[in-house]
C-alpha cells in the first residue's frame, strides 16, 4: 500500500495492482460446455515446472505457461479469442470493483482473537479470562450447533472486498490504484472484477 494525493489536496490510501498482462487461454460456449466463460492465465512459468497435460493445453495459444489459471464467466463469449491479451485498460477510474484473494495466515487462535469475544473477569479466583464460555445447550437439543463460533485457524482463506473504487490506471505499466485495503499479503495473487452493487 501507498497514498496519493487527490486533487483537492486530501490524502487518499491506495493499494498498488498489476493487472495484467492476462493471456485468454481457453473460450468455453454454451453449445460445448454448456456455459460461457473464459480462462486467462498470469504470471510467467518455467516449461520444466508445467505438467504434461497443462503442457498440451496452452500449447495451443502458444503464449508461454503460466503460474495461475482462472476462469471468469461472460455474457458474451464471441468478444474473445484464444491468445487476446487483457491489461489493465480494461477498468477505468472511478469504477467500482471487488477483490477476491487468500487472506493472511494467523494461525490457530481463540475465540478472543478469531471472533472478538469479550474476555471473562480479571480477578481472584477467576479461570475464564480468555475462554469461549458455554458452547453447548439444555438438554434438548444436547450438542452443540453447528457452525458455532470456535477457536481455530484464522486467515488463510478466500475473502472478498466489496465496492472498492479505483484511484488510478496506468496502462503503460499494467497498474491500477484502489482505494482501501485488499485481502493477502505482497506479492499475492487476486481476483479483481466490476461490481454489480450500487455505490
Amino acid at each position: 500500500m501507498t497514498q496519493v494525493f487527490a486533487e483537492d489536496g486530501s490524502v487518499v490510501p491506495v493499494t498498488v495492482i498489476q493487472a495484467g498482462p492476462c493471456v485468454v487461454t481457453q473460450v468455453k460456449v454454451p453449445a460445448r460446455d454448456g456455459y460461457s466463460a473464459v480462462q486467462i492465465g498470469f504470471g510467467e512459468k518455467k516449461e520444466k515446472k508445467v505438467t504434461r497435460p497443462l503442457k498440451g493445453h496452452l500449447d495451443k495459444v502458444g503464449k508461454g505457461y503460466f503460474q495461475i489459471l482462472r476462469e471468469v464467466r461472460v455474457e458474451n463469449p464471441d468478444e474473445f479469442q484464444p491468445g487476446q491479451v487483457l491489461e489493465s485498460g480494461v477498468f477505468l477510474i472511478g469504477d467500482r470493483v471487488d477483490v477476491t484473494g487468500i487472506s493472511k495466515g494467523k494461525g490457530f487462535a481463540g475465540t478472543v482473537k478469531r471472533w472478538g469475544f469479550s474476555r471473562g473477569p480479571v480477578t481472584h479466583g477467576c479461570k475464564n479470562i480468555r475462554e469461549p464460555g458455554s458452547t453447548g445447550c439444555a438438554t434438548f437439543p444436547g450438542r452443540v450447533i453447528k457452525g458455532k463460533k470456535m477457536a481455530g485457524q484464522k486467515g488463510n482463506k478466500r475473502a472478498t472486498v466489496l465496492n472498492l473504487k479505483i484511484v488510478d490506471v496506468r496502462p503503460e505499466e499494467n497498474l491500477i490504484l484502489i482505494k482501501g485495503a485488499v485481502p493477502g499479503g505482497k506479492n499475492g495473487f487476486l481476483m479483481i472484477r466490476k461490481t454489480n452493487r450500487v455505490p
